[in-house]
């Protein structure tokens, strides 16, 4: 098998496991959800750890999306046209990563954990 077409296999595995993991990762947190809102009904209650779920399995799928993209555009037909629309299809990827991150951790990633929910456990107890 030439080299070319084993890095387009391997570029579609990729794309195919990031596919798999979104889907199985909101299967997952669908199935937990429902047991736990069946459990107590409280959804609102539950809603939350829901949308991290998904967002946690979206966030790892896009990572294998864009490394499939990567691996086949330059490493197959590494020409300006193809390497330009990579750098579009990974900054909107990005973007929709780090906003997903955001929504998840309730901070911006240079902030530090502790200063976001207001002050630490040690200033609070006059260390």
């Amino acid at each position: 098998m030439p080299t070319k077409e084993l890095i387009q296999h391997v570029g579609a595995l990729l794309d195919l496991a990031g596919v798999l993991v979104i889907a199985v990762g909101v299967g997952v947190a669908t199935v937990v959800f429902a047991m736990r809102c069946g459990r107590t009904r409280q959804v609102i209650a539950h809603y939350r750890a829901y949308r991290q779920g998904v967002g946690r399995a979206i966030l790892l799928g896009l990572e294998f999306l864009v490394g499939g993209d990567i691996i086949r555009t330059v490493a197959v037909s590494p020409t300006f046209t193809s390497v330009g629309v990579l750098a579009l299809i990974v900054l909107v990827r990005t973007f929709l990563s780090f906003s997903l991150e955001v929504e998840l951790d309730g901070r911006w990633p240079w902030q530090d954990k502790a200063t976001v929910g207001g002050p630490s456990v040690g200033a609070r107890q006059g260390h």
